[in-house]
């Protein structure tokens, strides 16, 4: 999942602060842009671990634009982190599932150029994500 997040510029002497506006209470920081990129997946990693641990439910990842006009990242630099949340989602269910054939071609066209998407699970999974949260 791409999770929109706030990258406050750092300095020599400041680091790079990091929010990530669908997950409350969740940020880190880094020495440089990179490690500011790169901390951010752990302490996602580590609220939905812990959401899941308390059975709550994972928050999905809005749509970037959502947080450009909002005075509270006035400033601040926008990126995605792509996230696996598919650990903190439950137990896998195999289920049959009716599409006409062209649909599934044209989805195992897609799982095949794009790497995010390991398989035609995986992108039904993202592509139901993304219209439940809509």
């Amino acid at each position: 999942m791409l999770y929109p997040i706030a990258v406050e510029r750092g300095s020599d002497t400041e680091a790079f602060g990091v929010i990530v506006p669908d997950i409350q209470g969740c940020f880190s920081a880094g020495g440089t842009f990179e490690e500011a990129l790169e901390n951010v997946k752990e302490a996602i990693a580590g609220h939905l671990e812990i959401l899941a641990e308390d059975g709550e439910d994972i928050p999905l990842a809005s749509e970037a634009a959502k947080f450009l006009d909002n005075d509270d990242y006035k400033g601040m630099i926008w990126a995605v982190v792509d996230v696996d949340v598919s650990r903190y989602l439950g137990k896998s269910e195999k289920v049959n599932v009716t599409l006409p054939s062209r649909l599934i071609h044209l989805i195992d066209d897609r799982v095949k150029k794009d790497a995010r998407f390991k398989s035609r699970s995986a992108f039904l999974a993202a592509s139901a994500e993304r219209m439940l949260h809509a």
